[in-house]
């Protein structure tokens, strides 16, 4: 027994047909795979939850386009060995071989110094580049090489997608296929896995294998007896991470402190990054409490700022004042769907042309033909303003920003009102 890989290791699938979940990207005709099956592939970024196939993936395509496969883990490498890897292809590039993928997980550890070293070669189509990240590639890749990246988001595998892979390994593996399982309930396997393929597959062989019969009945009583309850506890990289985030944000845009920060302190107890936290509360002050009290973005940027200088164990302190401030503020979101109202609106609209009196006037030409021609200057009138088209004729007293019901915000709307009268219905 001791001799045999572990049964998520024996089960990785070798093809893009074994593989399991993800068919908006790698299913028939799905965007990735038709770039995979043309050859022509760009550097990515493959972002989503812990267990869903990333590496997997990564190897798969490495495959399937014939290319050597370089692999390094942000935990364990830097420059170093991304540069011994740049070295390894610039040989097979002067030996016309076909030119590496290199597969990155947890790029989202990469240091910049680490990440900007990796430019050049995916510049230079020395390594396609694959990265594997949990977390939001907008916040931890650098833009320059985002940007020569696509990226492309990895779902959780569903339920189906789980049962299938437990029926598949009783199926196939050639080990577990010698005994008679035959899995009576899947609740726990599932609920204990937290959605991570590599997990589910772990705790199945350890169930089996701590059955000395040949014929196994496999109940959620059988599981929990089995499985150390730790595996349901708080994981950083689980399905707890987004429970306990959503948890989290949930209870301050409710307005209760107290869960807010109970919330806090298992993310503490859990190891959770604090900028991870900080960054949060910076979108949701924005998000969730707006303009029924401004200060709120203020003091979440300055927590940002402070827990990147203090450092831990203080910033928990930080992070306290912030969550309780923010969870007792007053919210409102209607400047949040300001701009997803607007963002609507655009994609309709969004060829219409600026009016003629609001239009940048640089040259004598522009002016001759009428731009910027009758603009009223705000603070030339009193009470700085004075009545004027902003909007494209066609959109003239569409109203987007609808002030919430809050003291701050009645107090902006009934400025507004007071400004612009009839035009817009506030």
């Amino acid at each position: 027994m001791t001799s045999l890989a572990p049964l998520a290791e024996r089960m990785r699938p070798s093809s893009l047909d074994e593989y399991v979940g993800q068919q908006h990207l790698v299913g028939q005709n799905a965007i990735l795979r038709k770039a995979i099956e043309s050859g022509n592939l760009p550097s990515l970024i493959l972002w989503g939850p812990p267990g869903v196939g990333k590496t997997t993936l990564a190897y798969i395509i490495s495959q399937q386009l014939s290319r050597p496969f370089f692999s390094l883990s942000a935990i364990n490498s830097g420059v170093k060995e991304v540069r011994e890897v740049i070295e390894k292809a610039v040989k097979l590039k002067e030996e016309k071989e076909n030119l590496p993928i290199l597969f990155i997980d947890e790029i989202h550890r990469f240091s910049k110094s680490q990440q900007d070293s990796l430019l050049g070669a995916v510049e230079r189509g020395l390594v396609t580049l694959i990265g594997a990240t949990t977390e939001n590639p907008s916040f931890e890749v650098i833009s320059a090489l985002l940007s020569r990246c696509q990226v492309y988001i990895l779902k959780p595998l569903t339920a189906d997608d789980l049962v299938e892979l437990l029926n598949r390994a009783l199926k196939e593996d050639t080990h577990l296929s010698r005994k008679q399982v035959e899995i009576k309930e899947h609740e726990a396997l599932l609920r204990l896995s937290g959605g991570d393929a590599r997990k589910l597959l772990n705790i199945l062989e350890l169930v089996i294998n701590a059955s000395e019969k040949d014929e196994i009945e496999i109940t959620n009583e059988l599981v929990l007896e089995h499985v150390q309850q730790n595996l349901a506890l708080y994981d950083k990289a689980g399905e707890q991470h987004y429970d306990i985030i959503s948890a989290f944000i949930k209870s301050i845009r409710g307005s209760d402190p107290n869960a807010a920060v109970y919330w806090l302190a298992r993310m503490i107890a859990g190891g959770e990054d604090p900028l991870f936290i900080a960054r949060r509360l910076l979108i949701l002050a924005s998000e969730d409490i707006g303009n029924a009290n401004p200060n709120a973005l203020l003091l979440a940027n300055n927590c940002f700022q402070a827990v990147n200088v203090i450092g831990w164990p203080e910033s928990r302190i930080i992070l306290s004042q912030t969550v309780t401030y923010l969870a007792s503020s007053p919210k409102s979101n209607a400047s949040y769907e300001a701009i997803n109202k607007a963002q609507d609106l655009v994609a309709k609209t969004g060829d219409l042309p600026v009016p003629l009196p609001i239009r940048n006037a640089p040259t004598q030409l522009m002016k001759n033909i009428g731009y910027g021609k009758d603009y009223k200057y705000s603070h030339a009138y009193e009470g700085n303003f004075e009545e004027q088209e902003y909007f494209p004729d066609k959109l003239s007293g569409t109203l987007l920003y609808d002030p919430g019901n809050n003291t701050s915000e009645q107090k902006l709307r009934e400025r507004l009102k007071s400004l612009w009268k009839n035009k817009y219905n506030y």
